[in-house]
């Protein structure tokens, strides 16, 4: 008998004893690491052909203390290699586990390895050779509560690769995964009821549940194997074991008959399932079809289960439509599908509570590095008659605080909107509490922010409402699904005030009274035009007109833009971020402006400002300076706190403007307190213009920035 360890995924241990115990092991003991077994060779063989759930068979070598580098060493010293494989063959060490002394896996691999190579020369053999890549045997040592213990990697990496998945969807479902899902779903307890998949990617659950149904070992494609340079490896009774392997798992298809179905919206997908249905020998047991999951109807014969594993709304664009979805897909159970089982696998839990349903078992798993849930229903006569009363399943705007108070904001904007001719504008700031996002419209775009949460809101409560906020907002507004960008804003410092969310390059051009300006919506934070400043800018425009502008911290150069159109002399438009400045050019470019009165200039504005030195005549009749609330890049070369830094700021621009020029100073600070006693000493008057600087859109948020006009003092 050998000891062996198969490893799997989170969630998967407890069916993977089942599963090998039902194949003939004995001991089977389930521990967190994986599943500890007892088995003859000829089982292990067999073990590693037939398991669906397993990612690795791996077979005990030695074991030893480890409470230190010497310990270890000796640990696998006492191991006799030479019986193990021999010089010709390369071979790879991975460790796991970690200990006081023993710090580092790579210390702790490097120290086995050692261990192996030393006993090889100690015995006058050739020693052999490491090869990371592709080795002819991997070995694995685990540590554990100052234990080691060293397997042979028996099966080799990945046996939940069965062979027919050449190519995948753009987020792939491991093989053994799928196997626990179909396992859990209770599917094969009947597999005469239909299974469908609305969401079947490349169809590796489908494949996966005829499969196990059909009683086909999953490992008789696989080319390699880790246990064929292990000396002791028996190659007449493996052969043995594969053919036999070969011959059940032809024999089973022989009156086989179970028929399940797949659809994917994505042609290329279902083209993709296709063909690894066939690769896997099971296409003729498997319909895949190019559908719509939202237009999935109820023409199976008889109840059967619906199982997938829908997109969890990590990438761009995906939330809004999931949860349109998974609500039109509640409704759509409840009225077609009485009797059926539902499982869905998430890693967006939140999600489920639009469905409308109480499930009745949840198992928790691991999708790659994601925490899942599968979540089981039963479409019984309680899940529909709760929406005998309310056959919208409770999604009645009526019912929706949030929605309702979005209806009225937006009514309240109409006349204005029409009047000022606005595009972009802000229709609700976490006007209700409970909902604490912020609603910004962009021609036909919908930008919904997520504000970071308070600590003391449980998080499943935060998820909750912006599923709700998410679903009212472009009915309410009257958006498509696809026009809707999802944004989450933590409170950032630093450098990371402009953090970038993913990267799409796209851009809209949008419009401001007679400008045009290039926003995108959806690579960072910010869109490139702050809502908040569109009277600002027009202030600064009208103040500009036949004058000369200095924008310092211009962003994307908008205000810049304003003055440019407003007639100003000149405009020198200057940021650190190449990036933000080279959006600012292409704002300059998209209004046909140009010409060498338009400067653009790329610097720490800090201390480019305190560089500057100007004759009264070069000196700027208007200065506009919004900067950030605090900044400790690296490239500016000092940190900045404008709060306790605004007074030298201001100091340094006022040197820079022009007798009789205006100065514009705003920051979003919440609790910003103007330095009025320096502003006295040092000559100037500082006039609060922020109720001036508030459009209507921002009249609730009276905080969300302060502007001050700063002049000099008439000398007496």
């Amino acid at each position: 008998m050998h000891q062996f360890l198969a490893l799997t995924s989170v969630g998967i241990e407890v069916l993977l004893a089942q599963e090998l115990k039902s194949l003939g092991a004995e001991q089977v003991v389930q521990k967190p690491e994986g599943v500890y077994f007892l088995a003859p060779l000829s089982l292990g063989y067999q073990i590693c052909l037939w398991t669906r759930l397993a990612t690795r068979v791996m077979l005990k070598l030695g074991e030893g203390d480890a409470n230190n580098k010497e310990e270890l060493y000796k640990a696998a010293n006492s191991i006799n290699w030479s019986e193990v494989f021999d010089s010709h063959s390369t071979f790879a060490i991975d460790f796991v586990g970690l200990n006081e002394e023993i710090r580092n896996s790579q210390f702790g691999g490097l120290t086995v390895k050692d261990a192996l190579v030393d006993q090889f020369r100690e015995h006058g053999l050739e020693r052999p050779s490491v090869d990371k890549v592709s080795p002819s045997l991997r070995f694995q040592a685990r540590l554990l509560r100052n234990q080691v213990v060293i397997y042979l990697d028996f099966s080799g990496r990945g046996l939940f690769q069965r062979g027919y998945r050449r190519d995948s969807g753009a987020a792939p479902l491991k093989e053994n995964l799928a196997a626990a899902l179909v396992t859990r779903s209770g599917w094969l307890n009947d597999t005469s009821k239909p299974l469908v998949d609305p969401m079947c990617g490349s169809g590796t659950i489908l494949i996966e549940a005829v499969a196990m149904a059909a009683k086909q070992a999953p490992g008789i494609e696989r080319e390699s194997w880790g246990f064929e340079a292990w000396l002791s490896h028996d190659e007449e009774l493996w052969q043995t074991q594969l053919q036999l392997a070969i011959e059940q798992s032809n024999d089973s298809l022989d009156g086989f008959n179970v028929k399940v179905f797949g659809n994917d919206i994505d042609g290329r997908v279902i083209n993709t399932a296709k063909q690894n249905a066939r690769n896997a020998g099971l296409n003729r047991f498997i319909e895949f079809n190019c559908k719509d999951a939202n237009k999935l109807n109820n023409t199976f014969d008889g109840a059967g289960t619906i199982l997938f594993n829908p997109p969890y709304g990590e990438r761009i664009g995906e939330l809004p439509e999931l949860v349109e979805n998974f609500v039109l897909f509640g409704q759509k159970l409840k009225a077609q599908f009485s009797d059926w089982r539902v499982a869905i696998l998430t890693a967006n839990v939140e999600l489920l509570s639009m469905l409308k349903l109480a499930s009745f078992k949840r198992y928790k798993f691991k999708n790659g590095p994601l925490d899942c849930q599968l979540a089981l229903y039963n479409i019984d006569e309680k899940q529909v008659a709760k929406d005998a009363v309310n056959p919208q399943g409770n999604f009645e705007l009526k019912d929706s605080d949030f929605a309702n108070r979005l209806k009225k904001n937006s009514k309240n904007l109409k006349t204005w909107i029409k009047k000022e001719q606005i595009e972009c504008y802000r229709v609700y700031d976490a006007d209700i509490p409970e909902y604490n996002v912020a609603l910004d419209i962009y021609g036909e775009h919908l930008v919904i922010q997520e504000y970071a949460a308070s600590s003391d809101i449980p998080s499943d409560k935060t998820a909750r409402r912006l599923q709700e906020v998410i679903y009212w907002a472009p009915k309410v507004l009257n958006i498509t699904t696809d026009k809707v960008v999802l944004k989450t804003r933590a409170k950032q410092k630093g450098s990371k005030q402009y953090e970038k969310v993913d990267k799409s390059k796209q851009s809209i051009i949008v419009t401001e009274y007679g400008a045009k300006l290039k926003v995108n919506l959806w690579d960072y934070l910010d869109t490139g035009l702050f809502l908040d400043h569109r009277k600002t800018r027009q202030i600064v425009a009208k103040k500009a007109k036949n004058k000369s502008l200095l924008n310092l911290f211009a962003y994307t150069g908008s205000v810049s833009l304003q003055a440019a159109l407003h007639g100003a002399s000149a405009v020198t438009t200057v940021d650190m971020s190449n990036t933000y400045l080279n959006w600012a050019q292409d704002n300059f470019a998209l209004n046909k402006l140009n010409g060498h009165k338009y400067q653009f200039v790329q610097a720490d504005c800090l201390q480019w400002l305190k560089k500057l030195e100007l004759s009264e005549d070069k000196k700027f009749d208007v200065i506009f300076i919004d900067p950030p609330t605090f900044s400790n890049s690296k490239r500016m070369g000092e940190s900045f706190d404008v709060q306790s830094d605004h007074v030298d700021l201001i100091t340094d621009g006022m040197k820079a403007l022009a007798i009789g020029g205006e100065l514009i100073f705003t920051n979003n600070k919440r609790k910003f307190k103007m330095d009025f006693d320096a502003m006295d000493k040092l000559g100037f008057s500082a006039k609060t213009i922020t109720d001036i600087t508030l459009d209507k859109d921002f009249q609730r948020n009276k905080n969300i920035h302060n502007s001050w006009l700063i002049t000099r003092k008439a000398v007496s």
